[in-house]
């Protein structure tokens, strides 16, 4: 069957849903009914979803949980989290409790700079490039001032611009290397119009540089964009305290526990097979709080994991000793956030989120995601260096497992009695509910 299709985007949202259902499936109208069943009742709240992306058919559900009891930088923080796995929220909301009385989690950005780049090629003198951007510099902060004057009376703006000689990496390529803040807007949207801006510069300039040849002056812009990779826009969190003030239910010797737990830090930092599995336990609790407030996360994942690698070997995020009787625990984490602009004026629960959060600037919001980070991560190595990490994960899981089967209320009761004191596995829950139905 041919399935190709001219001019799907001028379709009604209907006709798509009618063309999709008709094409792939076998039972067009319970497609149709499912899709429908998903939209929201209000046509206006729908119609506003609809217009987020292209071709939208239906709304996908993620479920909206919240994490209580985070104290940070002293204060109190429910956290909102928008997230599909079973445990997350459950052991963020555990790692919570037990540093809320313990000092709670402290919090500092250490710098907010963002980095955009004008790549080109340019072939000729690198002497008379470089005399050309000294004269030229002032030039991409005079003529740019219409789209940075709004940004600089919120204290933000263009910080620097630098030529970049990338020759070594490859022929005649060259960089202008922007750094800008933003302050409470991502900013995305500003840089790039700054950087296209910046480009146009470029090309003018040099076709009007007495001292560059006819060559030379034909200097080639390959994209003018923004960089995902923010080294210098960093935020840490951490925890500390008395070993001996780590004792609880499932840690009865304190020390043996935190010696573990370093031991457990120091492989993720060493072995990149289990730095990669360490680091997505951060960013279960880094990301649901970035898709919670309206914030891109694939934006996060990829700067986050090439600072992960920055010393040429990826490795952990997360860092813990002990000394002079402290136990420490922090992080370190590129996060280019913002409370500003996008999403967070249009998605009802975006709004919703960062209100719940008491409408955080970016500096604040760093600092909370930072910490969702951290708690995460204290949860998974508190179960990996004791009970093991399959005991609460699949008694969360447990209910999914209950959802798939279609049990009866009944069976779910004598499910969830039966595996309290026994080991949680999807055949182990199919077996037991089999034999319940048998009987």
């Amino acid at each position: 069957m041919n399935k190709a299709v001219t001019g799907f985007s001028k379709l009604s949202k209907e006709e798509k849903i009618s063309w999709i259902a008709s094409t792939y499936f076998s039972n067009p109208g319970n497609t149709i009914q499912l899709l429908k069943k998903y939209w929201n009742s209000d046509e206006k709240l729908q119609k506003l979803h609809d217009e987020f992306i292209e071709n939208t058919i239906s709304n996908f559900y993620i479920p909206l949980g919240v994490a209580p009891n985070f104290v940070i930088n002293e204060k109190n923080y429910t956290i909102p989290m928008a997230i599909e796995e079973s445990s997350v929220v459950a052991a963020a909301s555990k790692s919570a409790k037990f540093w809320a009385t313990r000092g709670g989690f402290k919090a500092t950005v250490l710098n907010t700079e963002k980095i955009g780049q004008v790549h080109f090629i340019y072939k000729g003198d690198i002497s008379k490039l470089e005399l050309f951007f000294a004269q030229t510099k002032s030039k991409f902060f005079s003529e740019t001032e219409s789209l940075t004057k709004n940004m600089q009376q919120r204290g933000g703006g263009i910080l620097d611009i630098t030529l970049e000689d990338k020759t070594q990496l490859l022929p005649n390529y060259f960089q202008l290397h922007a750094t800008f803040e933003t302050k409470d807007s991502m900013g995305a949207n500003f840089i790039n119009s700054c950087l296209e801006q910046f480009a146009t510069i470029l090309k003018t300039e040099a076709l009007a540089y007495e001292l560059f040849s006819e060559k030379e002056k034909n200097i080639e812009v390959v994209m003018s964009i923004l960089s995902n990779y923010v080294p210098n826009c960093i935020v840490r969190a951490e925890v500390s305290c008395p070993i001996e003030a780590l004792a609880e239910k499932h840690i009865p010797d304190p020390q043996a526990f935190a010696e573990r737990f370093v031991q457990a830090v120091q492989i993720a930092e060493a072995e990149p097979f289990r730095a990669v599995t360490h680091n997505k336990g951060i960013m279960n609790g880094i990301d649901a709080v970035i898709l919670a407030t309206g914030n891109d996360f694939r934006a996060v994942e990829a700067g986050v994991h090439a600072y992960a690698a920055k010393k040429g070997q990826y490795s952990s995020l997360s860092h813990a000793k002990t000394e002079n009787g402290i136990f420490s625990f922090w992080i370190e984490v590129p996060l280019a956030l913002g409370t500003v602009g996008g999403l967070t004026t249009l998605h009802p629960l975006v709004k919703l989120s960062l209100e719940m959060l008491e409408n955080p600037s970016a500096k604040e919001l760093m600092e909370i995601v930072a910490v969702a980070g951290l708690a995460q991560n204290f949860a998974a190595l508190r179960s990996l260096t004791t009970t093991g990490i399959q005991d609460g994960h699949m008694k969360m899981h447990l209910n999914n497992i209950l959802n798939q089967l279609e049990a009866t209320n009944e069976e779910r009761h004598l499910v969830q009695k039966h595996f309290k004191n026994h080991v949680v596995s999807h055949s182990g829950v199919v077996n037991f509910v089999n034999d319940l139905r048998k009987k």
